[in-house]
């Protein structure tokens, strides 16, 4: 198939580059767009208010890659509409893979790796969402690092881009086109090959005192909660999911919004 891949975590990240090489290894066409720097927690913001520069890049991936210095959704859009020739089909936008994971009402709406692929659901595309889960210590070791995974975290990402690669054909096959739905995929932190998929939906989690109080200078500063579940005990939620060590795929049908 021919997907076009972004993300949220920036054209560096070393989690898309492992999506992007297993895609390749499985004989996907691949074409790359990513935002120059991190886009986290933008959910689906565009650049209103100022011209967004695209340029296309050789970053190892040995595919055609461009650099965005605005959102996902900014890439994304710019990219189908501009970057690809015109009668080239793209079968699916994927997105990520993410650091971190993206599950939970609370965080899929902020999420700029989910709005990535649902820039794609607004073309009319399959789309689908990748994330890879955490500990809090372990994402801390990974950022003081400067995005350098240790052995076992570039073992484990390998394996989910894995999954990936399998998954978006599947799940791209069975997306109608127009359908405005985005896959929401979450690998476990012991993500194996033999991993099951779980059907989930999103758990129901508040996630209130995500700001410092004020500082001195009046200042406010972001810090990451998990929130409170509020889940009911059935159906599984993508969080429950994750706890019990299964991929989650959460099917986000957003015709469904009103009803």
């Amino acid at each position: 198939m021919r997907f076009l891949v972004t993300n949220d975590d920036g054209i560096e990240s070393v989690f898309l580059h492992e999506l992007v090489h297993a895609l390749r290894a499985a004989s996907h066409e691949v074409y790359v767009v990513a935002p120059k720097r991190e886009q986290s927690w933008i959910g689906a913001a565009k650049s209103r208010n100022r011209p967004v520069h695209v340029a296309a890049a050789d970053c190892g991936l040995g595919c055609p890659t461009w650099i965005a210095d605005g959102t996902p959704c900014d890439a994304v859009n710019i990219a189908i509409d501009h970057l690809l020739a015109r009668d080239l089909k793209i079968d699916a936008v994927l997105s990520g893979i993410n650091v971190g994971l993206n599950v939970s009402l609370g965080f899929i709406i902020a999420s700029g790796t989910i709005a990535g692929a649902w820039e794609g659901a607004l073309h009319g595309l399959p789309a689908i969402a990748f994330s890879q889960d955490m500990s809090p210590a372990l994402f801390d070791e990974f950022k003081a690092a400067g995005g350098r995974p240790t052995p076992a975290l570039q073992t484990q990402v390998r394996i989910s881009a894995a999954h990936a690669a399998r998954l978006a054909p599947q799940f791209t096959a069975a997306t109608l086109p127009r359908s405005f739905i985005v896959h929401n995929v979450n690998f476990p932190m012991q993500c194996r090959p033999d991993t099951p998929v779980q059907r989930t939906v999103p758990a129901r989690v508040v996630v209130p005192g995500l700001f410092t109080p004020a500082a001195d200078d009046g200042t406010h500063r972001l810090i990451f909660r998990l929130g409170d579940d509020l889940s009911p005990p059935e159906p599984m939620t993508d969080r429950s999911a994750l706890a019990a060590g299964f991929i989650s795929h959460t099917v986000l049908d957003y015709k469904m919004l009103g009803h």
